[in-house]
C-alpha cells in the first residue's frame, strides 16, 4: 500500500508540475482523460529520471506490480522469472537434477536418501554419503546452504556434474560423474495397510502426476486386501483443481456434481463425475485439518455434499478463489483471482479476506486464541450460510469444510523443549548419525522386525538428551518427562525415515494419531 499511494502521490505532482496546470483549467479536466495504465507508467518514467539517487527501475515495477495484486484479495500474485520456475516445477511434478534427498549437517551435505531409478543410483551414491566437492570445488564447511546445493546439483537434462562423496568417513573421497536427469517429485508421501482391510494414503499436494500416483497407490492396496480407505489431506495446501477432480470423479456416480466455478467476467463452468468411478463403492474417509486448503477443500468438498463420504479433522483453511496464471514477456507471470469455485451443495468456502493479508493469514492462530482447535462448539456459522446435503445433513460455507465428525488438536506431551528439538533440527541431526554409525545392521534388518523388536531405549534416549544439550536445547527434566513418550516416538520414526524413507516414517509417526484412530473406529463401526 505505501508503494502503491507513493506511486499515485507523485503521479499527481508530476502532472501538477508537468501539465501547468492552473486553477482556471484544473476543472475542466476529468480523470478519465488520463487513462490508469498510463498514470502508472509516467509515474514510474518520472521517478527514474529524477529520484535524488539511482533507482532500478524493473525492481520497481515489480514492487508495485505486487502491491497492486496484494490489495485485490490475499492469492492474486505476482511471480518474478526467477521464481517461476520453482513455482511450476511443485505442479508439475518433476525437475531436472541427480536425484538425491539431503540435509545440512554440520556444515556438510549429507545424503539421507538417492531416487530409486534416478542417477545418482545408477552411478552407485548411497544413502549416508557426504558430498565433500562439486566440480572439484570443497563445499564442506563453507557454511553452504540448500539453496546454494540446489543450484549446483540442478541443470538441465543429460548435463553432467562431478562430486567427491566421502564415505564411512573414509578420509579418501569418491569421485562420481553424474548425469542430470528429469526427477519426479511425489506428491504420495506414503501408502500402506493400517489393518487387515484399511488402506492408507497421505497426499501432499495436486500435481500433473497426483492422479496416476493415486490410482496406482489404491490399486497397490486393493491387492492386498483394502476394503476400506483413508485418504489423508491434513497440511495438503492445494494445487490443481483438475486432478482434484480427476479424483474425485473416481469416488463418484455418473453426472453427479463435483464443483462449480463462477465469476463477475467468468462464466460458470460445471465439473461432474464423467462415469461411475472405479472406488465408487469403497467407503472413505478424508481427514482435514486447518492447513488443508484449494484442491483439498474441493475434492473434501464433493465427497461430503454428495453423501459420499465421512470428512474427520478439524475446519480447513478456506480458500475458494480460482486463479488464472499468466506468463509474461520476460519470463515472469501473473496469477490472477478470476472465479469463486463452489461445492455441490452451492456454497463457496472462501474465507473473508476483507481486513487486510497479516490478518487473512494469522487466522488460524486466531482459531487457536478462540479454542476452535479443541472445541467444535467454538466455531459459528451464520444461518445464511447453512446448506443441505441430498440426505439432509447441515453443511456450511463462508470459512473452509467442517468435518463431520471433529478431532481437536492433540496437545498431550507437547512442551517448549520439544519444539526447540524440532526448531533446532536435533532429530534429523541425531537421527542421521545413528542410522549412519549402524547402516549395515538396519540393512540386515526386515522392517517389520524393527517395528515390533527396535524400541528406543533409556541409554539412546540419555545419549539423544546430551546430544541435544550439546547442541544448543538445554535439558529440562520436567518438559523431558513430559514429552518422552513423543521423544521417543518420533526418534524411531526418523532413525527408520534414514533407513526405509517415509514408508518407514509415516507407519510409527502416526501411533497414536487421534484423528486416524477415529478413523479407524468409524469405518470398522459402519
Amino acid at each position: 500500500m505505501p508503494i502503491v499511494f507513493a506511486l499515485l502521490i507523485v503521479g499527481g505532482i508530476f502532472i501538477g508540475k508537468n501539465l501547468n496546470f492552473s486553477p482556471d483549467n484544473i476543472s475542466s479536466i476529468s480523470y478519465g482523460e488520463f487513462p490508469a495504465d498510463e498514470k502508472v507508467s509516467e509515474v514510474l518514467k518520472f521517478i527514474t529520471e529524477n529520484y535524488v539517487d539511482s533507482v532500478d527501475d524493473n525492481e520497481l515495477a515489480e514492487k508495485a506490480i505486487e502491491e497492486l495484486l496484494h490489495n485485490l484479495d490475499p492469492h492474486s500474485s505476482y511471480i518474478s522469472a526467477e521464481e517461476l520456475k520453482g513455482v511450476n516445477e511443485q505442479l508439475e511434478g518433476n525437475f531436472e537434477g541427480i536425484g538425491i534427498e539431503f540435509n545440512i549437517l554440520r556444515d556438510t551435505i549429507c545424503v539421507v536418501a538417492v531416487i530409486a531409478g534416478g542417477p545418482s543410483e545408477k552411478v552407485g551414491m548411497m544413502a549416508g554419503d557426504k558430498i565433500i566437492k562439486v566440480e572439484g570445488e570443497n563445499v564442506a564447511g563453507n557454511e553452504v546452504k540448500s539453496k546454494d546445493v540446489t543450484s549446483k546439483l540442478r541443470g538441465k537434462r543429460n548435463t553432467k556434474v562431478k562430486v567427491g562423496v566421502m564415505r564411512n568417513n573414509n578420509p579418501k573421497l569418491i569421485d562420481f560423474v553424474i548425469p542430470r536427469d528429469e526427477i519426479p517429485l511425489y506428491s504420495i508421501d506414503v501408502s500402506y495397510m493400517l489393518n487387515n482391510n484399511t488402506g492408507y494414503v497421505k497426499l501432499s499436494r495436486f500435481t500433473k502426476t497426483s492422479y496416476d500416483e493415486f490410482m496406482g497407490a489404491v490399486t497397490k492396496l486393493q491387492k492386498t486386501g483394502m476394503k476400506n480407505l483413508v485418504l489423508d489431506l491434513r497440511g495438503n495446501g492445494g494445487g490443481l483443481l483438475n486432478i482434484a477432480v480427476q479424483i474425485s470423479d473416481e469416488f463418484l456416480e455418473d453426472g453427479k456434481m463435483i464443483v462449480y466455478t463462477q465469476g463477475k467476467n467468468s462464466s460458470r463452468k460445471n465439473y461432474k463425475a464423467s462415469s461411475t468411478g472405479e472406488l465408487s463403492s469403497i467407503p472413505i474417509v478424508i481427514l482435514i485439518d486447518e492447513n488443508s486448503a484449494s484442491a483439498s477443500e474441493i475434492l473434501a468438498g464433493a465427497i461430503q455434499d454428495n453423501d459420499r463420504g465421512t470428512i474427520i479433522g478439524r475446519r480447513s483453511f478456506g480458500k475458494g478463489l480460482v486463479q488464472n496464471q499468466t506468463e509474461l514477456p520476460d519470463g515472469s507471470a501473473i496469477r490472477l483471482t478470476t472465479a469463486r469455485y463452489y461445492t455441490p451443495t452451492g456454497r463457496c468456502i472462501q474465507k473473508p479476506y476483507d481486513k487486510g493479508l497479516e490478518a487473512y493469514y494469522s487466522e488460524e492462530e486466531n482459531r487457536y486464541d478462540n479454542g476452535e482447535l479443541q472445541n467444535a462448539d467454538s466455531i459459528h456459522f451464520p444461518d445464511s450460510l447453512k446448506f443441505k446435503t441430498p440426505k439432509g445433513k447441515i453443511v456450511y460455507g463462508g470459512g473452509g469444510i467442517m468435518p463431520d465428525i471433529f478431532v481437536p488438536l492433540d496437545t498431550n506431551g507437547r512442551s517448549k523443549y520439544l519444539s526447540e528439538l524440532f526448531y533446532k533440527g536435533i532429530f534429523n541431526q541425531f537421527s542421521f548419525d545413528y542410522a549412519d554409525k549402524n547402516r549395515a545392521m538396519f540393512a540386515a534388518m526386515e522392517y517389520e522386525k524393527f517395528l515390533s523388536a527396535f524400541a528406543v531405549s533409556n541409554e539412546l534416549m540419555k545419549s539423544f538428551i546430551e546430544y541435544a544439550d550439546k547442541n544448543g536445547v538445554k535439558r529440562n527434566e520436567v518438559q523431558i518427562k513430559k514429552s518422552e513418550a513423543l521423544i521417543k516416538n518420533y526418534l524411531k520414526a526418523s532413525i527408520a525415515r534414514n533407513i526405509w524413507n517415509d514408508e518407514g516414517f509415516y507407519p510409527i509417526y502416526n501411533k497414536d494419531d487421534k484423528a486416524l484412530e477415529k478413523a479407524i473406529d468409524f469405518l470398522h463401526k459402519n
